[in-house]
């Protein structure tokens, strides 16, 4: 429930600021590895720390190009703290269906549909140690969290 619960409120804060306090992946992250430790969060404390590398290492590389931000590489390592390596990996694959679907709605509105199928062909195709793509522009930006929100409840409810 705590996952739950904290991704609703990663949600309504991104929407509203975009952006995720940092204070809030710390207590996720803290909750993941304190359940782990005493026994109760379905995961070991080995598994909550590797969760969380693994969330980590997963969401980087999209940070490095300029696709996500901070907080959104932070969340979804909290996440990985709750649910472990394996089930981070599901969260972090049906993100990317659910980010990718709400990023083509938000072009749509935003009448980008066209830029915007182009610029994920180019971050699609960029090499190791290329430029910053530029995705995350305040003119192309939107909130990542809930995408991040549905992909890691969907890993959850399906595990």
């Amino acid at each position: 429930m705590a996952l739950f619960a904290a991704l609703v409120v990663a949600t309504v804060i991104d929407i509203r600021t975009r952006r995720i306090p940092n204070g809030l992946t710390a207590a996720l992250a803290g909750a993941g590895l304190g359940l782990a430790a005493f026994g109760t969060g379905g995961v070991s404390l080995w598994g909550a720390a590797a969760g969380l590398v693994v969330g980590l290492a997963l969401m980087a590389p999209g940070y490095l190009l300029g696709a996500t931000g901070g907080g959104d590489v932070k969340l979804m390592a909290a996440v990985g703290t709750v649910v472990g390596p394996s089930t981070v990996i599901w969260a972090f694959l049906f993100t990317g269906v659910a980010g990718g679907v709400l990023a083509l709605i938000v072009a749509g509105q935003r009448g980008r549909l066209a830029a915007t199928v182009a610029g994920t062909g180019r971050l699609m195709t960029a090499t190791a140690g290329s430029a910053p793509l530029g995705v995350a522009t305040p003119a192309r930006r939107f909130a990542y969290g809930p995408a991040i929100a549905a992909g890691s409840a969907l890993a959850v409810l399906l595990k």
